[in-house]
């Protein structure tokens, strides 16, 4: 029995979503071999060999350890009842098969022993549970798979696909009944496969109204080259798709037991709540990762690519980079550990290939590779040091915008943009140990060096970030206020802490907004909640933010499994719920999120599929009493004429009117679930849309020039004297503040070792006719830069934080 549970680790971060449906663009896996049991339905044949699977050795104790914890430690304290069981067993088939593609009546029929029977299954006097329904359930939709690409294969071989008639296909089944037999089920995959060949046939139209850029390579080099018979449109459709298809099989053969029993387990999981989630041991390394934004490993990014792991991208300073020898688009053939013999990775699931290159810095791995560009034949084994490799792109960074303002005065605003609530996070430090992380750190940095550039107001983008560390949302919090309660924390038994910014200090008290979306959550609720409650910041975005005002904690189940296999295999790990979170004003964030002060129109508002809302058993919406602190009182006074100037300015801005006629589009796509399958009218709708873009294109080509200066600032260029070489906006909606008459301004950096790099100027780049496209501006970030260059004219001078103007208790 599990005597206590001990919280380590508190996150806000959105959940990991573990959904296996069988659709295009699946990574692959690898999967561990058992003996192979009679299938259910042999009526089509099998086009690869599958090995059925069983549960692993410690799987019935991992299953029970997190049964128990959720039952005994998630917020809810819900029992694993009948009722549990029942939606385990839904949430489990959904988790496979979400769009009732797959599993047949008679499926269901055979599985519906375990709806009431899954609790007494998971939870008994053995402390082992018993989860042969998660190997029985897969194998089946494993077999159903085989049989849609079979069928797939076969129509691909005989079918005439002709796009003539009225037919309309639903690609979402989410509400649908699952099909009642196979015959049901080839209608339905039939349709799928017609549609995803119409796709790929209007793709390759598209293609040949395009320019072609010629290939000269072969042609100036002189080489001779062996050329094969030009395929048909048909015949490269048809590669393409059993390509496609046959790749996405190899994602369910090639599955372990320890992946089956994450997908199990997370369903049950999700039972409780969306947030909750087990994480096998390569799950909770890739979590520590996002955490830390570090890892050790050869400082290269990956990617699968007809079965072989390739290398995309080397990351400036990591081993791979540093020796020379390891290029992009190198094929990775093994991997071997130090004086180990190699393992084969061909065809290996992209995850675990991964896991076997990564390991603890200053261990040895050895690649085998095919060089790039390099014959199949050709092989080279490369040694390399794991080393620390930090993931700079995903950290806080920042913007410095030299823009003039409404009365053509230059004036200066910081952007930072804050991807997520990084920490530091280290449950098991097997790896090695990282260097400590730290979001408010980082964004003091950022704001220390706009400062001293002397940035008249800043916004904070939270756009983009999903949550992370509850801690570092309170410190971050603390940078823009002197103290006070930032956040409310409840217990499951209605206990509630109060989380206090303790440190009187100040980092930045001048105009501030925060500009939010439907995908800011959690972590970045609390903050922006906070700050719009005390009256510090002015919230502008998206209608409302995502909805996730829970908080979860991470623990490792290995203090939990006995015997010897807990020694040698980690069992992974726990993230459950164990609280709700609650503004200083005593609202939840919960469902509703944190509504802006000023919302901006976007296609995001008119979703049904984003936020926690969309999310299958969210908690519930409440309030508590409120905490007692000072409202500074910065945004009231001036919401209303910020408001009018912004609609205004709104109503004649052409982007916001080109974002209004998406929205009626979206509407109208999210009204109409089904896609029609006729090619004249798919022709005819695409030309519509692409006339549109064009005239679109062509608009923002002809606006006024007119110009900003933007200094990007990573971390290390904030801790460097001066500016990096800025880059020169130019078409912006900027225009709206000057009547497009602003100057063109140099592109000068002031920062020498920055500058020192960027020998040519910005100016100097050509771009190829083809490509000299504008690129669509940042419509939400612009008018926010709008509203804080208004908000400058509004507030007072001086600190704004301590200043002592009156405050509202």
């Amino acid at each position: 029995m599990i005597q206590r549970f001990s919280v380590n680790y508190l996150l806000l971060v959105l959940s990991s979503n573990f959904v296996f449906a069988f659709l295009p663009g699946t990574a692959l896996a690898r999967t561990a071999a058992a003996e192979k049991p009679a299938l259910a339905d042999d009526s089509f044949k099998a086009t690869d060999v599958f090995h059925p699977l069983v549960p692993g050795p410690v799987d019935g104790q991992i299953a029970y350890v997190t049964a128990r914890m959720l039952e005994q430690y998630h917020y809810l304290r819900q029992p694993f009842t009948t009722k549990v069981s029942e939606k385990f067993l839904d949430r489990y088939l959904e988790m496979f098969d979400p769009f009732h593609l797959h599993f047949t009546q008679a499926d269901l029929a055979e599985f519906e022993p375990y709806r009431t029977n899954l609790d007494h299954l998971t939870i008994n006097s053995h402390r082992v549970a018993d989860t042969r329904p998660a190997c029985v359930i897969f194998n089946r939709y494993v077999q159903r798979v085989q049989q849609h690409v079979a069928y797939v294969d076969e129509l691909l071989k005989t079918e005439k696909f002709s796009f003539d008639t009225d037919e309309r296909v639903l690609l979402n089944r989410k509400e649908q009944p699952y099909p009642k037999d196979l015959d049901d089920a080839k209608k339905l995959w039939r349709d799928r496969l017609r549609f995803e060949y119409l796709q790929e046939k209007l793709g390759k139209l598209d293609a040949k109204a395009k320019p072609a850029k010629a290939d000269v390579s072969a042609k100036d080099s002189g080489t001779k080259t062996h050329t094969t018979p030009k395929k048909s449109e048909a015949e490269e459709i048809t590669d393409t798709l059993t390509h496609r298809y046959h790749r996405n099989l190899h994602t369910f053969l090639d599955m372990d037991s320890d992946d089956v029993l994450q997908v199990y387990l997370t369903a049950l999981a999700h039972v409780y709540d969306p947030h909750s989630d087990y994480f096998g041991h390569s799950q909770l390394d890739s979590f520590a990762i996002t955490m830390n934004l570090s890892l050790f490993g050869i400082g290269a990014e990956l990617m699968s690519e007809d079965g072989y792991c390739t290398i995309h991208r080397l990351l400036p300073g990591g081993p791979a980079a540093k020796s020379q020898v390891v290029k992009e688009n190198d094929r990775i053939l093994a991997v071997a550990q130090s004086n180990q013999p190699p393992v084969d990775v061909v065809d290996m699931s992209l995850n675990k290939a991964v896991q076997l290159i990564r390991g603890p810095k200053g261990t040895e791995v050895r690649l085998t590779i095919i060089p790039a560009g390099a014959d199949s034949s050709a092989r080279k084994t490369i040694t390399l040091v794991r080393d620390e490799i930090k993931l700079e792109d995903q950290e806080a960074k920042a913007k410095l915008i030299e823009m003039p303002d409404a009365h053509g005065q230059s004036v200066r605003l910081g952007v930072i943009d804050l991807p997520s609530f990084y920490a530091s996070f280290d449950l098991s430090n097997t790896r090695g140990k990282a260097d400590p992380r730290s979001t408010t750190a980082d964004v003091a940095s950022l704001l220390n060096k706009l400062k001293q550039e002397h940035a008249d107001g800043i916004v904070l983008d939270l756009r983009r970030n999903g949550g992370g560390s509850l801690e570092e949302a309170i410190k971050l919090t603390g940078l823009f206020i002197k103290d006070g309660p930032v956040v409310q924390v409840r217990d499951f038994d209605g206990s509630v802490q109060e989380d206090d910014d303790t440190d009187p200090s100040v980092a930045y008290d001048g105009p501030l907004i925060v500009l939010t979306s439907r995908f800011s959550a959690s972590a970045s609720e609390i903050l922006a909640g906070a700050l719009q409650d005390y009256g510090r910041a002015l919230i502008v975005g998206d209608s409302a933010t995502h909805g996730k005002g829970t908080v979860q904690s991470v623990q490792p189940l290995k203090p939990f499994i006995r015997g010897a296999a807990a020694v040698t295999n980690d069992p992974g790990a726990l993230k459950l719920t164990i609280k709700k979170f609650y503004r200083a004003s005593g609202a939840s964030t919960q469902l509703k999120g944190v509504v802006p002060d000023i919302v901006l129109p976007s296609i995001l508002n008119e979703s049904k599929d984003i936020g926690e809302t969309a999310l299958e058993n969210p908690l519930q919406w409440d309030t508590i009493e409120s905490a007692k602190y000072d409202r500074l009182n910065l945004v009231a006074p001036y919401l209303q004429e910020l408001k009018k100037r912004s609609e205004a300015r709104i109503a004649k801005d052409q982007e916001y009117t080109y974002i209004r006629q998406d929205i009626e589009f979206f509407k109208k796509q999210q009204a109409d679930k089904t896609v029609s399958l006729n090619e004249k009218q798919r022709l005819k709708e695409k030309e519509e849309i692409d006339a549109r873009q064009k005239v679109r294109e062509k608009e923002r080509l002809a606006r006024a020039e007119s110009f900003e200066k933007v200094y990007d600032l990573t971390l290390k260029q904030a801790m460097l004297p001066g500016l990096p070489v800025p880059t020169v906006k130019t078409n912006t909606a900027m225009a709206k503040l000057n009547n497009g008459k602003s100057p063109r301004l140099p592109a000068l950096g002031t920062n020498g070792t920055v500058a020192a790099v960027n020998d040519a100027p910005a100016a100097s780049v050509q771009l190829d006719e083809a490509e000299d496209k504008p690129v669509a501006p940042d419509a939400a970030l612009e008018e926010s830069e709008y509203i804080l260059s208004d908000y400058l004219t509004l507030l007072p001078k001086g600190n704004l934080v301590t200043a002592g103007h009156p405050a509202i208790p």
